[in-house]
């Protein structure tokens, strides 16, 4: 019994260290097979990207003192000065005036005190032709022009063009300096940029940073054009219409925004490209009003509002409806189609679409390329203006009316008992007497708007000339008391 017992456990211990040699064998060759991957092994990168081209030996650090000294003499100060106006303020009425008047006190007649404004200008030719934002001239009786060596100038308007808040203005020289200007679409994120300006009225600032982003749009224009250049160099109150410049001292912006909830630089500023400041202030010298092409699209960029339509494509723009009798009509573009590039060029969103159309003028042709049912395709286009043609739109100004107007006298307002309009005061051959309107006639509306000055009514006129349109409607009182409406063409001829 005993021998039999040993036998039996002598033969389970050789069967359990055989069996734990066979399994530490085993796990030994697993092991062995599975050697633990590399990373690269265990998130394999794209065998397409590469790294950015440079040796270590001769890198060295960005010089950017060459680009600023070639670039600083060229930005100039401006300071526009609005002179005090005579305006008409209403007082409050008191309770006889509630119940026996019109509820309103009499009126007063105050001078209102002179706004000064600064900001900068960016010298493009020799002669002395500078662009700068609208926003710094808007309404400027005076401007005056400092150079970086203290000379100064007075500036005359050339052209002004709100919906890129651009403005061309003149100065008397001759052999002033310049910035080259260079091509802000082979400007790259990443790029270093130097901001110049006279930012809080210091002269002749510069600050550095990179691109940090382009086609930035802000809504910051009212349905301007909007295709920023988004850049962490310090943009502060003054730097407004400096110049933005890259290593080479090329201009490639003007500085137009920053965004801050406090008013100073908290980060970013933006950049209107030289992509659209070329064509903008070639149209304003040439033809004293920007030569705009329009294509005929209401649409928006693809995101959330048509994430549920499938498109075949994330990137471009949406087309959400197509004006009739325009540009994109005629060129068989319709809702629901994607455009995707512009003369080869990609389009990613509605900023780039724009700034691609900003570069051309009514009558070119460009290639539309478009996604439909997910199939691509291309288009001719011929673009058209913002009144539906070809023609040149010209610069209009008061005189196509052929009359003179002056203010309502506190005399004849008490008389009709009205509190504002504008008199004619002369008609001569010009679109007023074609419409028949005759000496005397107070104008209370144009086109909607109250009329109480002069500049009233040339603001009404310049908008109305731009419009498709092209009408603008009176509505009056002559001083008989009799009431008239009359609608005035303000179409040209060829």
């Amino acid at each position: 019994m005993k021998t039999t017992t040993k036998m039996f456990l002598g033969a389970a211990a050789v069967m359990l260290v055989s069996s734990t040699v066979a399994g530490v064998t085993t796990y030994s060759i697993m092991n062995k097979n599975q050697a633990p991957e590399s990373f690269t092994e265990m998130f394999s990168p794209n065998p397409h990207v590469k790294l950015a081209s440079m040796s270590v030996t001769e890198a060295q650090p960005i010089d950017l003192t060459q680009a600023a000294e070639m670039s600083v003499h060229a930005v100039v100060h401006i300071k526009s000065t609005q002179n005090g106006r005579e305006q008409i303020v209403q007082t409050p009425g008191d309770i006889f005036d509630f119940f026996f008047g019109n509820g309103y006190g009499p009126q007063r007649r105050v001078r209102t005190q002179p706004r000064v404004g600064i900001g900068s200008g960016v010298i493009i030719s020799k002669d002395g032709y500078i662009v700068t934002n609208n926003h710094v001239i808007d309404e400027a009786d005076e401007i005056e022009v400092t150079l970086n060596d203290n000379r100064e100038f007075k500036g005359r308007l050339i052209g002004t063009d709100p919906d890129t808040d651009l403005a061309l203005i003149k100065i008397e020289g001759d052999d002033l300096p310049t910035i080259p200007v260079g091509d802000s679409d082979a400007l790259k994120v990443g790029e270093w940029v130097l901001a110049i300006g006279n930012p809080f009225n210091l002269t002749s600032t510069v600050t550095a940073g990179i691109v940090s982003a382009k086609a930035r749009t802000l809504g910051v224009y009212n349905g301007g054009i909007e295709s920023f250049i988004q850049t962490d160099a310090a943009i502060n109150e003054g730097n407004s219409g400096g110049a933005l410049v890259n290593a080479k001292g090329e201009l490639v912006g003007i500085n137009s925004v920053l965004t801050s909830p406090t008013g100073t630089y908290t980060g970013y500023g933006f950049a209107i490209p030289t992509s659209i400041m070329i064509k903008v202030v070639s149209d304003l010298k040439q033809y004293g009003v920007v030569q705009r092409a329009v294509l005929g699209i209401e649409g928006s960029d693809i995101d959330d509002r048509v994430k549920d339509k499938d498109l075949g494509t994330v990137d471009g723009v949406y087309v959400a409806n197509v004006l009739e009798g325009s540009s994109a009509s005629d060129a068989d573009i319709h809702k629901d189609d994607v455009i995707t590039a512009v003369d080869g060029k990609k389009v990613k969103n509605m900023a780039e679409l724009q700034e691609a159309l900003t570069k051309h003028r009514p009558g070119d042709k460009v290639k539309v390329s478009l996604m439909r049912d997910k199939k691509e395709m291309k288009v001719e286009v011929t673009l058209r203006n913002s009144q539906g043609n070809t023609k040149v739109v010209k610069n209009v100004g008061m005189e196509i009316l052929g009359a003179a107007f002056k203010e309502l006298p506190d005399e004849v307002k008490k008389q009709l008992h009205l509190n504002y309009g504008l008199q004619v005061t002369g008609v001569t051959k010009g679109k007023m007497a074609d419409a028949g309107i005759r000496k005397g006639f107070i104008i209370l509306k144009a086109n909607g708007e109250n009329m109480r000055t002069v500049e009233d009514l040339e603001a009404v006129v310049r908008e109305a000339t731009q419009s498709p349109d092209q009408s603008l409607f009176l509505s009056g009182v002559f001083p008989s008391g009799k009431r008239g409406i009359y609608a005035v063409d303000l179409s040209q001829g060829e």
